[in-house]
C-alpha cells in the first residue's frame, strides 16, 4: 500500500522500551516516528509506574523515618499531609520528566505523534489521532513498545471505591480502610504508601507467600517490617466476592480450609499483576506471532516473526521491568540500523521498593534448587554492619550464590535499606565473569552499607572479618 506518509522507523509506544530504540535509532541516522496516546514519551514507567510510585514511596519514607526517630531522642509530633500539595509535587516530576523527554525528541528531529496506531499490513499502520482523524503511515521497519495494563479480577463491581495501581497513584484522598488484593511489589509498594500516609491496609494472596519471586529468606525479613506496616497480611486467602455498600466495599474471604469471612473497607486496591497490550494492534494484517500468555515472540534481535517488525519490553513477556525493556529497545535500534547485537543478559536486576526493600540479580536460591544447580551461599546479616546500625536499619541480608567448582558469582541478593541501589554491583560482577574473590579483594569504602557485599564474600571463605562462620 503506498502513503504519502512515510518514515524509516516506527515505534508504537513511547515507554521506557519505545523512547531508547527511537532515540538511538536517530542517534544513527534514521527518520523515527513515535506514536503513543501521550502527548510526550515516558509511557505507563513515567506517567503511572515507576515514577510517581516511587516519588509517593519516598514520602512515606520521610514519615516513617521521623515516627522512628524517637528512638534516636528525637521526636517531630504528630505530621499534617497536605494531600493536595504532596500530589502536586508528584505530579510535577512527571511533567518535568516528559516535558524533558518530548525536548530530547525535538533535538533528535524524532517525530511525535499522539493516538493509537493499527497495522493495515507489515508496512503499514492507521493512526487514530488524539483529536479524531486519521491518518496512514508507511514505514520500513517498526518497532512494537505498547507495555503491558494492569489484570482484573472476574466479576468485579463497578465502582469507584475499586482502584487498579493507576488509579491509585492519582492519589484522590486517603481512605481510612483499604484492601490490597496482591502480594506481589506493585500492590506492596503502593500499601507502603497509603500506609504511611494513614490507611489502615489488609493485605490478601491466595498463594502461600507475599513476593513469590524472591527467596523467602529475603521476604522473611522484610515481612517481618510489612506486619508492622499494615493491619493483617492473609496468605493462601482468595476474594469469594465484593459488594458495593452505602460506606465502601464488602469483600468475602475464602481461607485454604474453605472458611468464609467478611469485611468491608472504604476502598479496594487490585494488584494482580499485568498483562500485554498486544491486542487491538491489527497483528492478524501481519506476520506477527503471539504466543499462549498473549506475549509477541521475538529473537535475540527482538525482531518478530514479521521481518520487518520488532517488538520490545511489557509486550514480549517477562519480566515486565522498564529496564529491561529500554536494553531490549536499544538492541531492536542497533539490529535495524545493521549493528552486530542480541539481547543476551545475565543478569537482570528486580528490585522490590518496600520498606527494606528487596533486591536480586542472576540466578535466585529458589531457581537453582527447582534446576538442581549446586550453589553455595554465602551470607552477611546486616546486624553485623556498622552502617545498618547507624542507620537504625540492622533489618537486612546480602546474599552470594556461587558455583561452587569455579567460585564464579551466580547470583545476588539483598534485603535491607537502599537494596536496590546497591544491586548494580552484582550485576556488574555476575556480566563481567566476577568469582567470590573479586569481590573479596576489591576495597569497598567504610562505613557503608556497600561492605556488606564484601564482607558477604569474605564469608564464604570464612574469614569475614565482622562475623564468626569459619569454613567447615
Amino acid at each position: 500500500m503506498s502513503t504519502e506518509n512515510h518514515t524509516q522507523l516506527l515505534v508504537i509506544g513511547g515507554g521506557p522500551g519505545g523512547y531508547p530504540a527511537a532515540f538511538l535509532a536517530a542517534d544513527l541516522g534514521l527518520e523515527v516516528t513515535i506514536v503513543d496516546t501521550n502527548a510526550n514519551p515516558g509511557g505507563v514507567c513515567l506517567y503511572s509506574g515507576c515514577i510517581p510510585s516511587k516519588a509517593l514511596l519516598h514520602a512515606a519514607k520521610i514519615l516513617s523515618e521521623s515516627r522512628n526517630a524517637k528512638e534516636l531522642g528525637i521526636d517531630f509530633g504528630a505530621p499534617n499531609i497536605d494531600i493536595d500539595k504532596l500530589r502536586n509535587w508528584k505530579e510535577g516530576i512527571v511533567k518535568k520528566l516528559t516535558i524533558g523527554l518530548g525536548q530530547l525528541s525535538e533535538q533528535r528531529e524524532v517525530t511525535l505523534i499522539q493516538g493509537k496506531a493499527a497495522f493495515i499490513d507489515s508496512n503499514t499502520v492507521r493512526i487514530e489521532k488524539e483529536n479524531g482523524t486519521e491518518q496512514v503511515f508507511g514505514f520500513k521497519n517498526s518497532i512494537i513498545a505498547t507495555g503491558s495494563r494492569p489484570n482484573t479480577i472476574s466479576d468485579m463491581p463497578e465502582s469507584a471505591r475499586i482502584l487498579d495501581s493507576t488509579a491509585a497513584l492519582d492519589l484522590e484522598s486517603i481512605p481510612k480502610t483499604m484492601l490490597l488484593v496482591g502480594g506481589g511489589y506493585i500492590g506492596l509498594e503502593l500499601g507502603t504508601a497509603y500506609a504511611e500516609f494513614g490507611s489502615r491496609i489488609d493485605v490478601v494472596e491466595m498463594l502461600p507467600r507475599i513476593l513469590t519471586g524472591a527467596d523467602r529468606d529475603l521476604v522473611a525479613i522484610a515481612r517481618k517490617k510489612l506486619k508492622t506496616v499494615f493491619a493483617d497480611i492473609m496468605v493462601e486467602t482468595k476474594v469469594s466476592s465484593m459488594e458495593e455498600t452505602k460506606n465502601g466495599i464488602k469483600v468475602t474471604f475464602e481461607n485454604k480450609d474453605g472458611k468464609a469471612s467478611s469485611k468491608e473497607y472504604e476502598k479496594v486496591l487490585i494488584a494482580v499483576g499485568r498483562r500485554p497490550n498486544a491486542d487491538n494492534l491489527g497483528l492478524e494484517n501481519t506476520k506477527v506471532s503471539i504466543n499462549d500468555q498473549g506475549f509477541i515472540n521475538v529473537n535475540a534481535r527482538r525482531l518478530t516473526t514479521d521481518p520487518s517488525i520488532y517488538a520490545v519490553g511489557d509486550v514480549t513477556g517477562h519480566p515486565m521491568l522498564a529496564h529491561k525493556a529500554s536494553h531490549e529497545g536499544i538492541t531492536a535500534a542497533e539490529a535495524i540500523t545493521g549493528k552486530k547485537t542480541a539481547f543476551e543478559p545475565k543478569a537482570i536486576p528486580a528490585v522490590v521498593f518496600t520498606d527494606p526493600e528487596i533486591a536480586w540479580c542472576g540466578l535466585t536460591e529458589a531457581q537453582a534448587k527447582d534446576q538442581n544447580i549446586e550453589i553455595r551461599i554465602a551470607k552477611f546479616p546486616w546486624g553485623a554492619s556498622g552502617r545498618a546500625l547507624t542507620l537504625g536499619r540492622s533489618d537486612g541480608l546480602t546474599k552470594l550464590i556461587i558455583d561452587p567448582k569455579t567460585e564464579r558469582i551466580l547470583g545476588v541478593a539483598i534485603v535491607g535499606a537502599n537494596a536496590g541501589e546497591m544491586i548494580a554491583e552484582g550485576v556488574l560482577a555476575i556480566e563481567m565473569g566476577a568469582v567470590v574473590s573479586d569481590l573479596k579483594k576489591c576495597i569497598h569504602p567504610h562505613p557503608t552499607l556497600s561492605e556488606t557485599i564484601m564482607e558477604s564474600a569474605e564469608s564464604f571463605f570464612g574469614h569475614a572479618t565482622h562475623i564468626y562462620n569459619p569454613k567447615k
